[in-house]
Protein backbone atom coordinates (compact mmCIF):
# COMPACT_ATOMS: atom_id res chain seq x y z
CA UNK A 1 0.00 0.00 0.00
CA UNK A 2 1.38 3.39 -0.94
CA UNK A 3 1.76 6.00 1.78
CA UNK A 4 -0.66 8.30 -0.05
CA UNK A 5 -3.33 5.62 -0.02
CA UNK A 6 -2.66 4.87 3.65
CA UNK A 7 -2.94 8.54 4.59
CA UNK A 8 -6.24 8.89 2.75
CA UNK A 9 -7.66 5.84 4.50
CA UNK A 10 -6.47 7.05 7.90
CA UNK A 11 -8.10 10.43 7.33
CA UNK A 12 -11.35 8.76 6.29
CA UNK A 13 -11.36 6.61 9.40
CA UNK A 14 -10.59 9.54 11.68
CA UNK A 15 -13.36 11.58 10.08
CA UNK A 16 -15.87 8.74 10.40
CA UNK A 17 -14.96 8.33 14.07
CA UNK A 18 -15.30 12.06 14.59
CA UNK A 19 -18.73 12.13 12.94
CA UNK A 20 -20.02 9.20 14.99
CA UNK A 21 -18.74 10.84 18.18
CA UNK A 22 -20.66 14.01 17.35
CA UNK A 23 -23.93 12.18 16.69
CA UNK A 24 -23.49 9.92 19.72
CA UNK A 25 -22.76 12.77 22.12
CA UNK A 26 -25.64 14.83 20.74
CA UNK A 27 -27.97 11.87 21.23
CA UNK A 28 -26.66 11.27 24.74
CA UNK A 29 -27.23 14.92 25.68
CA UNK A 30 -30.79 14.78 24.32
CA UNK A 31 -31.42 11.63 26.33
CA UNK A 32 -30.07 13.24 29.49
CA UNK A 33 -32.21 16.35 29.06
CA UNK A 34 -35.25 14.22 28.38
CA UNK A 35 -34.72 12.34 31.66
CA UNK A 36 -34.28 15.59 33.57
CA UNK A 37 -37.55 16.99 32.22
CA UNK A 38 -39.35 13.75 33.02
CA UNK A 39 -38.34 13.92 36.69
CA UNK A 40 -39.64 17.51 37.05
CA UNK A 41 -43.14 16.53 35.95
Amino acid sequence: MSSKKAMKQAQKQAYAKHRSNITNSRFAIKKRNFNKNKKKN
